[in-house]
């Protein structure tokens, strides 16, 4: 089975510095098979025969603990997850037009309260949109990520849940690798 993992954190302005050959190098003596990384900034394709991702994430953020020194919050998910996500981006869905530099999706590592979304909801303004799909948040950011109110920290603050987010270049890479 393939799974895509998401590192939160790591390498962001010189912090928690990993090279993605050791982080390569530690899912293979995991027992995970065709590991691949994308960018620097925590994104991991695999193989393997565990299908219980919450197992994985745990299992992965010890190891990251012990091989590197670092307090990293990890969400795996399966290949069919991310077909899901790619699939349901309702900003695409409305317009199959819109720049895809301007998509983002947070992942949430638990599904937020019915509360805690109207909080988030409270926050969004101007031309910034989201839409809460389960346990991520699609982002339409046409002023551009780093102008947004909706931010990662924003979005953990809000609804309580630990997120990392990427952008759709990002998401639709790793559903190709």
């Amino acid at each position: 089975m393939k799974y895509i993992t998401l590192l939160r954190g790591i390498n962001v302005s010189g912090q928690k510095k990993v090279k993605m050959a050791d982080l390569r190098t530690m899912c293979e003596t995991m027992g995970y098979q065709n590991v691949q990384t994308y960018i620097q900034s925590g994104n991991i394709v695999f193989e393997g025969a565990e299908e219980d991702t919450d197992w994985i994430a745990q299992s992965m953020h010890q190891k990251i603990q012990t091989t590197f020194g670092y307090d990293v919050s990890v969400m795996v998910r399966t290949e069919d997850y991310w077909k899901e996500v790619a699939v349901n981006n309702p900003f695409l869905e409305a317009n199959p037009d819109l720049e895809i530099k301007f998509l983002h999706v947070t992942f949430l590592a638990e599904v937020p309260t019915v509360d805690s979304i109207k909080a988030l909801q409270e926050v969004a303004a101007g031309t910034d949109e989201l839409a809460i799909i389960n346990n991520r948040v699609y982002l339409y950011t046409p002023n551009g990520y780093g102008r947004t109110k909706l931010s990662n920290t924003t979005i953990e603050k809000k609804l309580q849940v630990s997120a990392t987010t990427r952008n759709w270049r990002t998401v639709s890479k790793l559903l190709e690798m």
